[in-house]
């Protein structure tokens, strides 16, 4: 059962944006898919509320502050939503659950410099917990992109500084807004709608169904 945390400790660079259309990509493809919502905001658990029955069902899971905590069965794929801030015991116990970590970061100075500590934290809990178990796949997403701006620029030349794979850009656009007030992801609308950003995460969608060895 694969686990997918969505994690970056700087608010508001659209992580449960990611984390509902992640979920709802896998639900499309088949996947009993349950969204974990750690964070105090509760926007995901929210948006599960808005979410229509007749679409692919998505399980909520609330963590109740807890920090050693286990998947609930009866699931093929787990998708964590976390809170800005996420750092040492509650860092390190979803890292344990995590098989995939995709790290959300908009074209801003403060992002890349919350991103980059934050990578570096992440490299401290690989070499300390190696011995326990295998090491989660780590990729970086770059959130509300504007083509033709300094800091699209900025991110760009930053991004190979953390050696590691960037999956590209999620363009800025009101289709995720509007979306999500509705419960809805892009999969659940008419692909015609909203096909620029479903071209746009096609490379996503193959880094979450690829392991590596």
């Amino acid at each position: 059962m694969p686990v997918i945390l969505i994690a970056n400790p700087k608010g508001g660079v659209g992580k449960s944006t990611l984390s509902t259309n992640v979920a709802g990509a896998l639900a499309w493809r088949g996947h009993q898919v349950m969204l974990g919502d750690a964070d105090k905001q509760q926007s995901s658990r929210r948006w599960l509320s808005l979410r229509p029955p007749q679409l692919p069902a998505i399980q909520g899971w609330d963590f109740d502050g807890e920090l050693t905590v286990k998947p609930p069965k009866g699931v093929s794929h787990v998708v964590i939503d976390t809170p800005a801030g996420l750092g040492g015991k509650r860092l390190k116990a979803l890292y344990k659950l995590a098989d995939k970590i995709l790290i959300p970061m908009q074209p801003s100075l403060f992002d890349i410099q919350a991103t980059f500590d934050f990578v570096q934290h992440l490299q401290d809990l690989l070499g300390e917990l190696a011995h326990k178990k295998q090491p989660p796949d780590i990729a970086l997403l770059g959130m509300r992109a504007k083509d033709g701006t300094l800091s699209l620029e900025q991110l760009q030349q930053f991004v190979p500084e953390l050696k590691l794979p960037f999956l590209g850009f999620l363009r800025d656009t009101q289709n995720y807004v509007q979306l999500a007030a509705r419960g809805l992801t892009l999969w659940d609308v008419a692909p015609s709608r909203v096909e620029r950003d479903l071209q746009q995460w096609q490379p996503v969608l193959t880094w979450l169904e690829h392991r590596d060895a």
